[in-house]
């Protein structure tokens, strides 16, 4: 039943490592996301504001688009997208919001999966790249975001700066939220470049916690550079946040921006 949220599915083999995620995960997703701020105005509008300049008057492919956080606004703000998503439950969760033909939708992995025509703009956010848990398969991201570009399209990534300077000798872990209703915490393999992180959230009814984790490769701005030129891009600009703030060796994240040359 799940298939008819999605236009089409990819016919080429998922060589992608990421996780699938469930339809217990995709269906508490937005709640969970608005509970974090993530679905806020305050954070959605300046993400809006800045892919929607960079996409001008062409077209935007969001890798990655699960439940349409960012897509469907950025296509409520008058730019034509399309996504490519891996889980069919997101994909579901999508739907709902935006119907195919105003945003379409290919079942597929962000890695190898091509849907038609040509876009200013490629983007994937939230720390997603990091769901492809090799190196190789991180570059192959980059090649199928160029693929995707024109010239003088932009490829967009958002991505948390690895918090390495947090583990003292020995530690292996780092908190990243501890609050009443969630506790979260990332584990560090630094041979592998291995992450996972932990959630630990509390039902408000009765007060029992649900765990849950997520394994992600994580890799620091140079090594996305060195990718990107791999596949024929240049860095065009490195922010700290969507609002434009300066990067500094203090930034916890970085919206960066590569340039597919005309």
């Amino acid at each position: 039943m799940l298939r008819q949220f999605a236009s089409r599915r990819a016919t080429w083999p998922t060589v992608t490592s990421s996780q699938l995620w469930t339809r217990e995960t995709a269906d508490r997703y937005d709640a969970e996301e608005a509970e974090s701020g993530m679905g806020s105005a305050a954070v959605l509008g300046p993400t809006v504001d800045f892919l929607a300049e960079l996409a001008g008057e062409g077209r935007a492919l969001e890798f990655a688009i699960g439940t349409g956080r960012v897509g469907v606004p950025l296509r409520e703000r008058g730019v034509p997208v399309a996504g490519i998503e891996l889980s069919e439950h997101m994909a579901a969760v999508l739907r709902r919001k935006a119907a195919e033909e105003t945003l379409p939708v290919t079942l597929g992995d962000m890695a190898t999966t091509v849907v038609p025509g040509e876009f200013t703009l490629v983007y994937l956010v939230y720390n997603t790249i990091t769901n492809l848990l090799t190196q190789d398969e991180q570059v192959e991201c980059f090649r199928n975001a160029a693929r995707h570009l024109g010239p003088g399209g932009r490829f967009v990534i958002e991505l948390g700066v690895p918090p390495l300077r947090f583990l003292p000798p020995g530690q292996v872990a780092v908190p990243f939220d501890v609050s009443e209703r969630h506790l979260g915490f990332d584990t560090f393999d630094l041979v592998g470049q291995i992450l996972v992180s932990n959630h630990f959230t509390r039902d408000p009814g009765d007060g029992s916690y649900r765990r849950d984790n997520s394994r992600h490769r994580y890799a620091w701005p140079a090594e996305l550079d060195l990718m990107a030129r791999i596949a024929g891009l240049e860095l065009e600009r490195r922010v700290a946040d969507w609002d434009g703030s300066p990067f500094t060796a203090d930034s916890a994240k970085h919206i960066s921006v590569w340039r597919k040359p005309a």
